[in-house]
């Protein structure tokens, strides 16, 4: 008779997540995984794998907890640019914010720490700037439509702008205690939508 864990998979995958998060994947090490989510090593590989399959399984719960917050925003009825800015103007708001700012945004993250030489990783993070940048598109292209943005605008491409500000403002405010650094490079790019 196989044994019934003594722990909760669910909340030890969030609890992984929130250390990875903190501390980053290489700063994580396995003694630490065992002493923070309170489960012994053999448990931890008979439910996860390894360290780096847990962090992809931590990777993927996060991926699944952001973006579909971003698609019933940005696809929502009505005018399409005033959800766009208020993505951005989020973006810099947590970017800026001390509660939020040390932590950064996980995929940013990984993109920094392991996207140059961890393939699955690498994938990871592509996938999720593609999703975010074609809810971008679709949203601008709408508000072309609609005679919100200038028709001679190209939506392609400020959704790409808008893509690599986001991650950047993340960069940026984890690494500066100045929050109107990114406050203002969010409102200048936004500037670009009139």
């Amino acid at each position: 008779m196989a044994r019934t864990k003594e722990f909760d998979p669910d909340a030890a995958l969030q609890s992984a997540l929130e250390l990875f998060w903190a501390r980053g994947y290489e700063a994580t090490t396995m003694a630490d995984l065992v002493e923070h989510l309170g489960i012994g090593r053999a448990s931890i590989y008979a439910t996860f794998g390894n360290k780096h399959a847990l962090y992809m399984k931590a990777m993927d719960r996060y991926l699944q907890s952001c973006e579909p917050t971003m698609l019933e925003e940005l696809s929502a009825p009505g005018p399409a640019l005033p959800p766009v800015r208020s993505l951005i103007r989020r973006f810099a708001a947590e970017a800026g914010a001390e509660a939020t700012r040390l932590s950064g945004c996980f995929v940013t993250n990984s993109a920094a720490e392991l996207g140059p030489h961890d393939v699955p990783v690498a994938r990871r993070v592509e996938l999720s700037w593609e999703q975010i940048e074609t809810l971008l598109h679709s949203s601008l292209v709408r508000a072309r439509a609609q005679g919100e943005l200038p028709a001679d605008r190209d939506p392609q491409a400020l959704a790409r702008m808008l893509l690599v500000l986001a991650q950047g403002l993340r960069v940026v405010g984890k690494a500066s205690s100045d929050p109107a650094r990114v406050h203002d490079a969010a409102e200048q790019a936004l500037t670009l939508l009139d």
